[in-house]
């Protein structure tokens, strides 16, 4: 876990991590959220949709930008304020996600950082883009 504090984060530093997606993730995210829609629970159902297979939970791919501001940058001085995410293609059972954030922009005088965020599968293909800004505590 990284520690960074304010003065030591610049405009232009990065941190990334790599997740793969496993069905044992989908189904902790319904249990935990009650979200059975049968696209991310039902591979036929998926399949009929166009779908390769069932389909990752928009917020299970977003929520890996909680581990993103917790955990590496800044870590965990992190306190997250605001998310703004689109989803720009679908995640599946197998992907292998890249979770990348850039920092774009430092208040001084609050100690908030702007994070450029992006997500792309094994195929370089972005399936998730935004920006967070937080708080280094």
């Amino acid at each position: 876990m990284n520690n960074y504090t304010f003065d030591e984060l610049k405009v232009g530093m990065t941190e990334s991590f790599d997740v793969t997606i496993t069905a044992e993730m989908l189904d902790a995210f319904k249990g935990i959220t009650g979200d059975v829609n049968p696209l991310h629970n039902d591979e036929k159902f998926a399949e009929s949709k166009g779908h390769p297979g069932r389909v990752a939970y928009g917020m299970l791919t977003a929520s890996f930008l909680s581990t993103l501001a917790g955990v590496y940058i800044p870590g965990e001085r992190s306190l997250i304020q605001q998310v703004e995410t689109k989803f720009a293609s679908p995640v599946y059972i197998g992907d292998a996600l890249t979770v990348k954030g850039e920092i774009v922009e430092l208040i001084d005088s609050v100690q908030r950082l702007t994070l450029k965020v992006t997500i792309t599968n094994q195929n370089g293909k972005k399936v998730l883009r935004g920006k967070m800004e937080i708080l280094v505590v």
